[in-house]
């Protein structure tokens, strides 16, 4: 394990959002807030604000959120999801003395001055990608190079999270570190501990972990007999995604992607946590679950079955994370060995250290797959 000070030290925080967060690529969140051209979202990176928009294009760009003129913030940022607003306009306008500038990020009127040179004075774009439904910001402006997913498009791909409906979204607020949260979420070695409603529709030492590089992490763990999806009694309310196997319908994959998305695929619905650390010892965690269209349209339709499922799960998750957290700022807390069925965590804490040393995620080679399997 990593020491205990990598968990409870607002230094080794303040350091992870600026190298983590802020030097590369994270999830901004769900592509779905910002539907039509002219949508407009403040994010924070970790390295300052971004303001993402779509353009007239259809295409989604970010920019740094910072006036050209005087530096006040173009758009509010909230950690919180349920306190962000999206605005629609067709231009990017600065609150404080009205600088405006296109959706491209062009100057487009500065009052009271004549002769600017408005390319001179465009806002600093950022890199932005719209992958299977989420939007990913580069912090660093430009120097982690490409979206680090080489591997896992060919695992996403089928599930066509991008033609999904989000039909229902929850708010988490953890009291424990980003990285705890994401520990627990790629082993089930806790899960015939804490999690009954998990274990009695999947098997807890099922499945296996997939090989892949630094960039993400991640296994398939099968359904019981008798079981369609993961659910209170194994069945589905939803419809099977049309572009899964007979092998994809009996299987539920769990994938990491570093920093702060965590993607559950299911035979009928895709669940994503984004993290959102904002402090040390406190995470804010937005989870959605997305369904097939023709499902969401169904008369009837009540996204509830996987929802309150997972509900159930997760607050198991963040209380034992919780624990976790207090009992590392014991002054007696020390790593511990950790067991053959974590070793998708060995492979995570191993990419967090690397990042330590100076590496920068996806830079080395990929993992070995192994037995043990992510759950919950």
């Amino acid at each position: 394990m990593l020491p205990p000070a990598a968990y409870t030290s607002a230094e080794v925080f303040a350091w992870e959002r600026r190298h983590f967060f802020g030097g590369g690529w994270t999830c901004a969140g769900h592509a779905s807030r910002l539907p039509a051209p002219g949508d407009q979202l403040a994010v924070e990176t970790g390295a300052g604000g971004a303001v993402i928009v779509r353009g007239e294009d259809g295409t989604i760009r970010a920019f740094a959120n910072t006036c050209r003129h005087r530096g006040h913030e173009l758009l509010p940022c909230a950690s919180d999801a349920k306190a962000r607003n999206t605005v629609n306009a067709k231009a990017i306008v600065c609150p404080y003395h009205s600088w405006a500038y296109s959706l491209r990020g062009e100057l487009r009127g500065a009052p009271g001055y004549r002769g600017l040179a408005a390319a001179d004075w465009s806002l600093r774009e950022l890199p932005a990608a719209e992958w299977h439904g989420l939007i990913f910001v580069d912090g660093s402006g430009g120097t982690a190079g490409p979206l680090p997913l080489a591997g896992l498009d060919e695992l996403v791909a089928p599930y066509e999270p991008s033609r999904l409906v989000t039909a229902a979204t929850h708010t988490y607020d953890a009291a424990a570190n980003w990285k705890i949260l994401t520990e627990n979420y790629h082993e089930c070695y806790h899960c015939p501990t804490i999690h009954p409603e998990l274990c009695s529709v999947s098997p807890p030492h099922s499945g296996a972990n997939y090989e892949s590089s630094g960039a993400w992490i991640g296994g398939w763990m099968e359904l019981r007999a008798g079981a369609v999806t993961m659910s209170l009694d194994g069945h589905g309310g939803g419809v099977p995604l049309r572009g899964l196997s007979d092998e994809g319908l009996r299987t539920v994959i769990y994938v990491g992607i570093f920093p702060n998305v965590l993607l559950s695929l299911h035979p009928d619905y895709v669940m994503t946590h984004v993290l959102v650390p904002t402090a040390a010892d406190r995470t804010v965690i937005e989870c959605s679950w997305a369904f097939a269209p023709e499902a969401v349209s169904a008369p009837g339709f009540d996204p509830a079955y996987a929802v309150d499922f997972w509900d159930i799960t997760n607050k198991q998750d963040w209380s034992a994370c919780e624990a976790v957290q207090r009992g590392l700022g014991s002054p007696f807390a020390a790593p511990g060995p950790l067991s053959p069925d974590e070793d998708a965590v060995y492979s995570f804490v191993t990419t967090v250290a690397r990042g330590y040393l100076g590496a920068r995620v996806g830079e080395w080679p990929a993992t070995h797959a192994g037995t043990a399997v992510p759950g919950g």
